[in-house]
């Protein structure tokens, strides 16, 4: 990962408001089963992998080769594929049509096509066709947290000095990351000078800031002393709120407090009725502190 886009996606001051349209899905992974986990992976994490399963009518077609998500490959590249006939697909790219799951539907389906070892082509505009819904097995997602890019190499790959130096450059881009058992979705990170708790919300927009600026208003929607609500993303569809933390305390450290933040808005959830004064204050506030992402 770039550090470019680690900068975009750290959040340390309130975000400017950004205008973007989505001209074809503003949800590309609406309807999987770890839609947020998607999402995070796509937008938050710097280097993660997770095993897909291919449909029953893609596994009759090409076989069941192993396929690996992986947040980001070498040179940002669509896919990739192994002499073994593994697969990797890579999630963190420029999406090209406007609906992501589209393009790594057929980037997907490119390397399937390639043969084993080969560079993957794969078109800029693929047009109508599958989705990622169409074509894998859903559920949730076993993703592996990775310290550093050794997981795209084979076995002996480092022997080169240059793949060894290209690695280390892009490892050196990587800051700290650690997936939060607190909360599904929900990831530490440390940056220069700070580490924030980013969390990636499961339900539709107006439940999630309503249920937010409850919190803001009764001041619970903080994890503890020395740390600061800084706002929140629109990721793909869903609200991810951020937290600014001490640079110096670790993962664990907070994932006590994130578990009673998330109990506070579970709970806020299940309010019926309009907002009260108060929150509606605190729901203008939390919407002048949004940042939209593609």
């Amino acid at each position: 990962m770039s550090k470019r886009r680690k900068n975009s996606r750290s959040a340390g001051t309130a975000p400017k408001r950004e205008k973007v349209i989505d001209l074809f899905s503003p949800r590309p992974f609406e309807g999987l089963a770890d839609e947020p986990e998607w999402i995070a992976l796509r937008e938050l994490v710097p280097a993660a992998s997770a095993p897909l399963r291919l449909s029953p009518e893609l596994v009759a077609e090409y076989g069941d080769r192993p396929v690996t998500l992986a947040t980001v490959l070498p040179m940002a590249a669509p896919a990739m594929t192994k002499p073994d006939g593994r697969v990797f697909l890579g999630l963190q790219r420029h999406d090209q049509s406007g609906d992501v799951s589209r393009d790594l539907a057929e980037a997907l389906l490119c390397a399937l096509r390639t043969e084993p070892g080969n560079q993957v082509a794969v078109p800029p505009l693929p047009g109508p066709g599958p989705r990622l819904q169409d074509i894998l097995v859903d559920g949730p997602l076993e993703i592996t947290m990775h310290s550093g890019f050794e997981f795209w190499l084979d076995p002996g790959a480092t022997d080169d000095p240059s793949v060894q130096a290209s690695l280390e450059r892009a490892n050196a881009a990587i800051y700290p990351t650690v997936r939060m058992e607190s909360a599904p979705a929900a990831y530490w990170c440390r940056v220069p000078e700070k580490a924030h708790v980013r969390w990636v919300l499961p339900q539709g927009e107006d439940a999630a800031l309503d249920a937010l600026s409850r919190l803001a208003a009764a001041g619970t929607l903080t994890l503890g002393e020395g740390t600061r609500f800084a706002g929140m993303f629109r990721a793909h569809g869903r609200l991810v709120p951020v937290w600014d933390l001490p640079e110096e305390l670790p993962a664990a450290h907070w994932e006590g407090p994130l578990t009673e933040v998330a109990k506070r808005y579970a709970e806020a959830l299940t309010v019926e009725g309009p907002l009260d004064a108060a929150a509606r204050r605190a729901r203008q506030g939390l919407l002048g502190r949004q940042l939209t992402l593609r």
